[in-house]
Formats: structure tokens, C-alpha cells, sequence
């Protein structure tokens, strides 16, 4: 049974880009610029990840990774527990229950997302952003 819901009780879900570790690090590597890099790959520029993510990048403890400029862009999500404490769990539960691409460069990653029928967005050529999927 279909629920008829006036115009005005619709709820609009905002597309993000969810990052992951590699993802990040590979933009910042390549110099990419994010925000030009994803409205011209995505037409949206709204990020979002997960703890485990920053807890990766600053694993890494290299500080040309600018976690604090991911920290001011991404809107930090919470995952499902059930998706468990691995990282591409999260970000693959949370890809398909928003339908949101993933910028990863983790082949593994981008395997399970095509099994899903998600995007993901990676870095090409050492250049530029692309989407595939």
C-alpha cells in the first residue's frame, strides 16, 4: 500500500560523496583541487565520511594529508553498527542505503561497489576526478 504524502511532507535527501581514506589521500597527492574537481565530476561538492576514516588518515601522522580541511568539509556520519568497525563495511552500507558515491582508490572497495551497482569516484591520471559507475 502506497502512502500518499502531500508535496510539502517530501523528504529531500542531499546527494554527498563519501571519502575514503585512500580517496583523500590520493586528491591531496595529486593536487586536485576537491571542491572544482567534484562539481565538475559530480555537480556537488558536499562531503561526508566516517570516524574511521580520520582515525586511518591520522595514522599516517603526515600532515600534508590536511585532515582538518576534510574535518571542515565532510559532515562526519555515524554508521550502522551492524556494518561492523571495518571501514569499507561502513562506507559500503552507507553508500547503498543513501545511493551516495564513494572517492576511493581501493580496488577492493570499488569491486564490492560494482557487485552493488554503486559509483565510486577515483582519481584519474593523476589529474583529475572521474565517476564511474
Amino acid at each position: 500500500m502506497a502512502i500518499n504524502r502531500p508535496w510539502y511532507n517530501r523528504v529531500i535527501s542531499m546527494r554527498r560523496i563519501l571519502i575514503d581514506a585512500c580517496g583523500w589521500s590520493a586528491v591531496i597527492q595529486a593536487g586536485i583541487n576537491i571542491d572544482h574537481a567534484l562539481i565538475e565530476c559530480t555537480g556537488t561538492k558536499d562531503l561526508a565520511t566516517v570516524p574511521n576514516v580520520i582515525k586511518e588518515l591520522e595514522s599516517l601522522n603526515d600532515r600534508k594529508l590536511m585532515i582538518p580541511m576534510l574535518l571542515s568539509k565532510a559532515e562526519m556520519v555515524t554508521p550502522n553498527p551492524e556494518s561492523g568497525n571495518h571501514t569499507d563495511n561502513q562506507l559500503l552500507e552507507l553508500a547503498i542505503k543513501h545511493n551516495w558515491p564513494i572517492l576511493t582508490v581501493d580496488t577492493e572497495l570499488k569491486r564490492r561497489m560494482s557487485i552493488a551497482n554503486i559509483p565510486w569516484i577515483e582519481v584519474s591520471g593523476r589529474s583529475h576526478l572521474r565517476q564511474v559507475g
